[in-house]
């Protein structure tokens, strides 16, 4: 492609993304199609001779767009709402024309170092204590699992060469996040030693019932060796008692992870700060920049007090990536060799934005969520199922679970808006997720109001 050929292309690009970005509110949240519709609508078989971007292009505006389920929307409420900004989409368009690996500091110096200074930014953004080292991954579930490895390395450093040595046992609340067990299965623990910690009336892990596993475990023979905290639940956003859990962990010798994907951007808002009480004790923390902090996915901050143990997990240089550079070489601190560029659009985002307009979005978000809560609960027809502790409001219809399943299946259906569901004590619950920088009182009104009236025709 020509300089020419990639200026003209570029900049219907820009005016198509701009545009998007600022009428994205008028698409229907999901898309209207069927599974298999988009692939049906797309040749079989690659071309054999090359297209021009003008095709290209437009078959992505005509078959690509209608098929997509724009999480952009100002009425994206299912899962955890996020934010494709401006200036985050413009680094991640830099990162791609500079399309680098930093595997090594050698082959991207720059890589290497801004990744340092941005995740140390955001360390001391969210009160973590300068000496927890940062590393970007993906996503939460995979730094959760390079959290497990650690501990498993430290626990039992023969793992590395002889694989994990039985009876090593993890402990994590049953609201955690299913990404903690598919990694005590990826790293060989197994699933028959994760222990799923009951929690209480405000679906926190019980410390009570965390000790008792404990204690039955350490008189069965076996050992524990990591438990998992979470800040910011999948389903109710409930905060696990950190403190507490980092005495136990301290006791019994155990490395413990704070898993705050969600909630740990929150604590960039002053009022919000205890939301990461106790996590200066955690061995290691993550919190994803590509949920709360209008960063693209994906981006996934992991933070380490031990990053030598990190290191030793993951280490083995093969002669062809010897370096006598006296420096950080990413690749020794996890799984993978090839490495995005991933920094460069956080960086831009923490600068663009700053911690104050990032904190006051946070701090709108939860009151939308307050107020609607609010709302719901003085109509009379509908219960807040757990409390409303950040963005997130989990809500039914009072009566049965098909009425719940048919109301989320009309809001879904409508265009209107995105919303998702969890059950909470065997009971089938909506979950409204808040979170684009774009969604207003208006567009949580436009939901409410749907609900209402929808409730009313019944």
């Amino acid at each position: 492609m020509s300089p020419e050929e990639f200026r003209r292309a570029g900049h219907e690009v820009v005016d198509w993304i701009a545009d998007y970005l600022a009428g994205v509110g008028e698409y229907p949240v999901l898309p209207r199609v069927q599974p298999g519709e988009i692939a049906s609508r797309l040749p079989a078989h690659a071309p054999e001779c090359g297209e021009p971007m003008e095709r290209i292009l437009d078959d992505f505006r005509q078959i690509v767009v209608p098929g997509m389920t724009h999480w952009n929307h100002p009425r994206f409420f299912a899962y955890f709402g996020i934010t494709g900004s401006g200036p985050g989409i413009l680094g991640e368009m830099l990162s791609a024309a500079l399309n680098v690996n930093g595997m090594l500091w050698r082959t991207s110096p720059s890589a290497t170092e801004l990744e340092q200074v941005a995740l140390g930014w955001l360390r001391e953004w969210i009160g973590l204590p300068a000496d927890f080292f940062g590393i970007i991954y993906d996503t939460a579930s995979v730094s959760t699992l390079h959290a497990i490895a650690a501990a498993r390395e430290r626990a039992d450093p023969s793992a590395r060469r002889k694989g994990a040595t039985p009876g090593l046992t993890l402990y994590t609340s049953e609201q955690s996040h299913s990404s903690v067990e598919k990694g005590a299965i990826a790293l060989g623990i197994g699933q028959d030693y994760v222990r799923h910690v009951p929690v209480n009336e405000r679906f926190e892990m019980r410390v009570d019932a965390l000790q008792e596993l404990v204690e039955a475990d350490v008189a069965a023979g076996r050992k524990p060796f990591c438990v998992v905290a979470t800040a910011g639940t999948t389903s109710t956003t409930s905060v696990d008692p950190i403190p507490e859990i980092a005495d136990i962990a301290e006791k019994y010798g155990m490395w413990l992870h704070v898993d705050a994907a969600y909630g740990g951007p929150a604590a960039i808002a002053p009022e919000f700060r205890d939301t990461l009480r106790g996590a200066e004790r955690a061995d290691s923390l993550v919190t994803n920049p590509h949920k709360w902090m209008l960063t693209p996915v994906d981006v996934s901050a992991f933070y380490t007090r031990h990053p030598q143990i990190l290191r030793r997990a993951f280490s083995l240089v093969a002669e062809y990536l010897e370096t006598p550079d006296q420096a950080v070489n990413l690749m020794d601190y996890g799984v993978q060799l090839g490495r995005r560029f991933r920094a460069l659009k956080l960086w831009f985002v923490m600068r663009y934005f700053g911690r104050e307009r990032i904190a006051a979005i946070i701090r709108e978000h939860c009151e939308f969520a307050r107020r609607l809560a609010a709302s719901l609960e003085q109509d009379g027809r509908f219960e807040i199922c757990a409390p409303v502790r950040f963005s997130v409001v989990c809500f039914r219809l009072k009566g049965s679970e098909e009425r719940n399943r048919a109301l989320l299946d009309a809001i879904n259906a409508s265009g209107l808006a995105f919303l998702s569901h969890t059950v909470l004590n065997g009971v089938y619950v909506l979950r409204m997720a808040i979170g684009n920088a774009r969604t207003t009182w208006q567009d949580i009104e436009k939901v409410r109001d749907f609900i209402f009236a929808w409730a009313d025709a019944q």
